[in-house]
């Protein structure tokens, strides 16, 4: 389906509409105006009477109308590495895998960047990112395999170049032949940004610099990649304080711990966001929401690792902004963004304090917390006038959520609903949980043949 063209409306009516604006504004019985790519209005009861050129109205009864979510943490290659090393911590599992994923090329990765977006989409995600930064030598273009498979499927994308240049000789984790020279890392994130990076409003692709991780990378990388972005004016992105190893590798290796270690090398501010961020102290958390540092919480990916529970609640008071993030689909094989807002809540509350994050904070996080984290928060995360017409319609009225009181609730603690509507800049891209797209079955296929060539290669 294309989009509507200017001037022709979409209207959406009767349903429950949270739409996650400042002052938290929602509608038991509202409507919703789309025109063209952009949201034209919103509010109780029906749309208003007289609208000229409606091209579509669609009945919300039985439905919530939420933003479409925002996930600002993946690494679509993994999914063709899912379900392996099951039982390890971190740094083991990257030491299992990082072998296959240095054997992967262009085309296995288009394959893999098919199957996570497809389950992104049909999840209620219509903003992604993702952190690729594993560059064979002779694989091929392997991030605009990437870039390639999100517009087939019409994922609004944040394309992050990713990078290792500290192997193991030289102390770090992946192994020699599967990081890069450091200067070549900087010429390739320079013309990816050249190539692709959009900066304009409804921009469906941009790129942020994404250097893998302490572990992973050099001090002289980190702090050149942090004066290239400002220069280019494109953000930053890293995992950070994931888990105990880490905190200890920094220790050992930089005589501070994650958070100092990134602040010595220019990388805390409102331009750069961290994912994870398990292990942190007050200090910590207090330099983060000083400089407007931000936050990708994955929740599943950090209990599938066992690298511990995120002080979410305890960011949110501080003022950290925080986003949600599903992680790549070896530590986090559902690879869906609906399911992590019951995960969040849930998972928050282990410490037992069961009001530690409510139904709607949760809400927030995978929607504007999302939009905020990678500076697009004036475009997306809330269903507001001027606003891009990034929408998920929920049907809540089947037998897992009709007794739900709470509509909120019904999406955020029941089972993920299913999805009636997924809209992408104005443009229907699932449709009754299928993809207007693509066509899933080929797709299963592909990504199966993609897993079992990779796989081959290994052995």
């Amino acid at each position: 389906m294309q989009p509507p063209a200017a001037g022709r409306r979409t209207v959406i009516e009767n349903a429950a509409i949270a739409t996650v604006d400042a002052a938290g504004t929602e509608y038991p019985r509202g409507h919703v105006v789309l025109l063209g790519d952009t949201v034209e209005s919103v509010g109780d009861g029906p749309a208003p009477t007289g609208l000229a050129d409606v091209a579509r109205r669609i009945d919300g009864e039985g439905h919530l109308l939420t933003p479409g979510l925002v996930n600002t943490h993946h690494h679509f290659y993994q999914w063709l590495t899912r379900g392996l090393a099951q039982d390890d911590i971190l740094f083991d599992w990257l030491v299992a895998l990082y072998p296959t994923w240095a054997r992967i090329d262009a085309d296995l990765v288009h394959a893999a960047a098919l199957g996570s977006a497809a389950a992104l989409l049909t999840s209620g995600c219509t903003t992604a990112s993702d952190h690729h930064y594993v560059f064979p030598r002779g694989g091929g273009d392997v991030l605009g395999a990437t870039v390639e498979a999100v517009r087939e499927l019409g994922l609004r994308f944040t394309a992050l170049r990713g990078s290792m240049d500290r192997g193991r000789k030289d102390g770090g984790l992946p192994p020699d032949h599967a990081v890069e020279d450091t200067d070549d890392i900087l010429a390739a994130s320079e013309a990816a940004v050249d190539r692709w990076h959009d900066p304009s409003f409804g921009s469906m692709l941009r790129v942020a610099l994404a250097p893998c991780s302490p572990f992973s990378v050099s001090t002289e990388l980190m702090s050149r990649t942090a004066e290239l972005a400002r220069r280019k004016g494109v953000r930053l992105h890293t995992h950070g304080s994931e888990t105990a190893e880490e905190e200890e590798f920094c220790r050992q290796l930089f005589g501070m711990g994650p958070t100092d270690y990134f602040e010595s090398t220019g990388w805390l501010g409102p331009d750069v966001w961290m994912a994870h961020c398990v292990h942190m102290n007050d200090s910590d958390l207090a330099k983060f929401a000083e400089t407007g540092t931000g936050v990708a919480h994955c929740p599943s990916s950090n209990a599938r690792l066992g690298a511990g529970i995120a002080r979410v609640p305890d960011m949110l008071a501080a003022g950290v902004p925080v986003g949600l993030g599903v992680d790549g689909a070896a530590s986090n094989e559902s690879g869906q963004l609906g399911t992590e807002l019951r995960n969040a809540l849930l998972i928050n509350r282990l410490h037992g304090r069961p009001d530690a994050l409510t139904a709607r904070q949760v809400l927030r996080l995978g929607t504007m917390g999302g939009a905020t984290v990678l500076g697009r928060a004036d475009e997306i995360g809330s269903i507001e006038p001027g606003k891009l017409a990034d929408l998920a319609l929920w049907r809540i009225d089947g037998l897992l959520h009709s007794t739900v009181a709470d509509p909120v609730a019904a999406l955020v603690l029941g089972a993920l609903p299913p999805l009636t509507a997924l809209f992408v800049n104005g443009r229907q891209v699932v449709d009754h949980d299928r993809l207007t797209t693509a066509d899933e079955t080929a797709l299963a296929r592909t990504c199966a043949r993609a897993a079992r060539t990779l796989a081959a290669r290994r052995d």
